[in-house]
């Protein structure tokens, strides 16, 4: 009998994991291999093995060093504003007041919306000579000139540009997992709460946000992955300008590749970035996840 369920476990099991050997390792060691290569990308069959210096190269490179460091600042930030925005609105839908169901269909309206789509959206609100948002700035008089603020070719502001229209688009998916999480919770917990004469604040506290913390981990390692390998977005709003002020490390490697034509250290900067992000996902699921568990 055990080894009738193995065989038809494995039976189910062989599809999927075909398809993973097709399209995620073999790619993957091709990758690998790749990057211990110089390849000239308009003759692909020429290579010659540099060992680490693609690698090399490419750690002692300024620009990618600038990527990785304007990547960081968009996780973080980004990350930070949608996880606080969609914390306040899952408590804010959680209490199904009168008109909550419609106002939740439209705040989840913006996951409709494709990345791309959602870019070109916020590259004409944000355009300094026509777009809205100038325009509302200046009739709030909170700015003097429709034009003054340049969204897009101002280095200082490109960046944040950019998480503002990331925030626009996934704070709906922060929210909805976290209001997944409150609805989940035993309301046993909350009458205990109240009868013990907690307020709101120490329900919260005590109650709500420790029983969040393994559906909030879960949502913050999704979009911390999510939000490190943006591309749409930053591509369709500043292609990583003005300068180098809004590159991240997916656009940087994306000009690395087809501008630049050097596939050898562009495979070896997504071999580090593949690292980086398994090295935070390892951290997660070990030492924030875990502990979770075993309290559970």
């Amino acid at each position: 009998m055990k080894l009738r369920n193995s065989g038809l476990s494995l039976m189910f099991f062989a599809p999927a994991g075909l398809f993973m050997m097709i399209f995620l390792l073999y790619p993957m060691l091709l990758l690998v291999r790749d990057s211990f290569y110089r390849i000239d990308i308009l003759d692909p069959m020429s290579k010659e093995f540099v060992g680490l210096a693609n690698y090399i190269e490419a750690l002692s490179s300024n620009r990618f060093l600038q990527s990785a460091f304007n990547t960081v600042i968009y996780i973080v930030t980004a990350v930070g504003i949608e996880f606080i925005l969609g914390l306040i609105l899952a408590l804010l839908l959680s209490t199904a007041f009168r008109g909550s169901q419609f106002i939740r269909t439209l705040l989840l309206s913006p996951l409709m919306i494709a990345p791309l789509v959602s870019g070109l959206i916020w590259k004409f609100m944000l355009n300094d000579q026509f777009g809205i948002i100038n325009w509302v700035l200046y009739k709030l008089r909170i700015i003097s000139d429709p034009h003054q603020i340049m969204w897009l070719s101002d280095p200082s502001l490109a960046l944040i540009s950019t998480i503002i229209a990331d925030v626009w688009l996934t704070t709906p998916f922060m929210m909805l997992v976290l209001l997944a999480g409150i609805q989940g919770i035993p309301k046993t917990m909350y009458e205990s709460a109240q009868i013990d004469g907690a307020s709101k604040w120490q329900t919260f506290k005590y109650v709500t946000f420790p029983s969040l913390i393994p559906v909030a981990t879960v949502a913050l390692l999704i979009r911390i992955i999510d939000a490190a390998r943006t591309f749409d977005i930053v591509w369709v709003l500043t292609q990583g300008g003005p300068g180098f002020s809004s590159e991240v490390l997916s656009t940087y490697m994306y000009k690395v590749l087809t501008r630049y034509g050097q596939a050898g250290e562009a495979s070896a900067m997504a071999v580090i970035f593949i690292i980086i992000l398994l090295t935070i996902s390892s951290f997660f699921i070990v030492k924030v996840m875990s502990p979770n568990q075993n309290k559970a």
